[in-house]
């Protein structure tokens, strides 16, 4: 995938983690898109404390709409686009959906399981890896982030 093309994508998750400041939620956005096209399957931010679902993160959502727009769960062609290194449940899921590409803003190290804490995504053991690319507008990811716990911790 073109790296212009990325820095569009994630200029979409980053409006999509804006959006879920409007209902309480960390500022996490994420992207579905056909690696070769570049053509938006989905595009979610976290949903957790809109619907009181633990598992409602951003990239979950993003993953069951492009399933759902594709008519089958195999996500090969596709890169998952995200502000924030997924965690475990995520990069799983993403793995398991077979997605060839995952690419993220800012690094988690306390929760990231593509790199930061584990790497599921090149784990040998698993039925299929990813290729990962981070750093995408890390900055203004971070900022994102950063802004939202700082009003929240005194």
């Amino acid at each position: 995938m073109e790296p212009a093309r990325l820095d569009e994508l994630m200029d979409m998750a980053l409006a999509e983690a804006r959006a879920a400041l409007d209902h309480g939620d960390v500022p996490i956005g994420a992207v579905v898109a056909r690696v070769d096209s570049g053509e938006v399957l989905a595009a979610r931010h976290n949903e957790r404390e809109a619907t009181a679902d633990p598992t409602a993160h951003a990239e979950i959502l993003a993953l069951r709409d492009a399933a759902v727009a594709l008519g089958t769960w195999r996500l090969d062609g596709c890169a998952l686009v995200v502000t924030l290194e997924p965690c475990a449940m995520c990069a799983g899921a993403a793995v398991n959906a077979r997605v060839d590409l995952i690419a993220f803003g800012a690094t988690d190290p306390k929760a990231g399981a593509t790199g930061s804490l584990y790497n599921l995504a090149a784990d040998p053991r698993l039925n299929h890896e990813c290729l990962v690319l981070d750093g995408i507008r890390a900055e203004e990811a971070s900022d994102l982030l950063r802004g939202f716990f700082s009003a929240r911790r005194p």
